[in-house]
């Protein structure tokens, strides 16, 4: 895994793998605008106060403004991992050919490009199985955060699991049969979810959560590829 981490930051200064951050991160940001936009249609006139029998207290086009704001402010705190995993997996194909053809030219010569297609309907998966774990994993969280670092622990193993899975199985798909990828799979899972964790980590982290798509990306293609005398070992 430090080798696909290390691999993977010098690729980031490769323009092309930037632009296609840059393009991803545009389609999350227009996806939660998007939202903000549709909250702010469906709060304007409701009436929170008499959802509580408390009377009335008609919300305006400012008061839903203001309370499409704050949810949507929430939920790219809450929801930015999936929505961005999902976005990037559109793109997953052509950032794991750029890495190929840098760092991997033969195997790129024999890969079969899933396409923009299959690429969406694998991040729309991905991201609709995210939000699933951590629905499911939601009481454990709550029961956790007594012990002040529980929660992120949980929250990383979880999420850390979900992306090693996802991540692993778009660069599979670019080669071999389904029998080969499948066993690729099942040998690689402790350190895919190594990986998944790692990328986890660096979406906890402000600013630098912005890189994680693009790292996730590169880290389980290089780790795909990593060396034969590794084959056998999470590293």
């Amino acid at each position: 895994m430090i080798r696909a981490l290390v691999l993977a930051i010098g690729d980031l200064a490769d323009p092309r793998l930037l632009g296609l951050l840059f393009r991803s991160l545009l389609v999350t940001l227009l996806i939660f605008v998007g939202l903000g936009v549709l909250l702010t249609w469906a709060l304007d006139g409701a009436d929170p106060c008499a959802w509580i029998g408390e009377g009335g207290c008609e919300l305006g086009f400012a008061a839903s403004s203001l309370g499409a704001i704050l949810l949507a402010a929430l939920g790219l705190w809450l929801l930015f991992p999936a929505v961005a995993i999902g976005v990037i997996s559109t793109y997953m194909d052509r950032i794991i050919a750029l890495v190929e053809a840098r760092h991997y030219p033969a195997a790129a010569a024999q890969a079969r490009p899933i396409g923009w297609a299959a690429g969406a309907a694998l991040g729309l998966r991905s991201a609709l199985r995210l939000l699933v774990y951590n629905l499911v994993a939601l009481p454990l969280y709550l029961v956790l955060l007594v012990t002040g670092v529980g929660t992120v622990i949980a929250f990383a193993i979880v999420n850390g699991l979900a992306f090693g899975r996802d991540l692993g199985e778009m660069v599979a798909a670019r080669h071999g049969d389904r029998a080969t990828r499948a066993a690729w799979l099942r040998s690689s899972r402790s350190g895919r979810a190594a990986i998944g964790m790692a990328v986890t980590a660096i979406f906890m982290v402000p600013f630098l959560n912005l890189l994680a798509p693009i790292l996730g990306a590169t880290m389980i293609a290089h780790y795909y590829h990593r060396p034969q005398g590794l084959r056998g070992g999470p590293g």
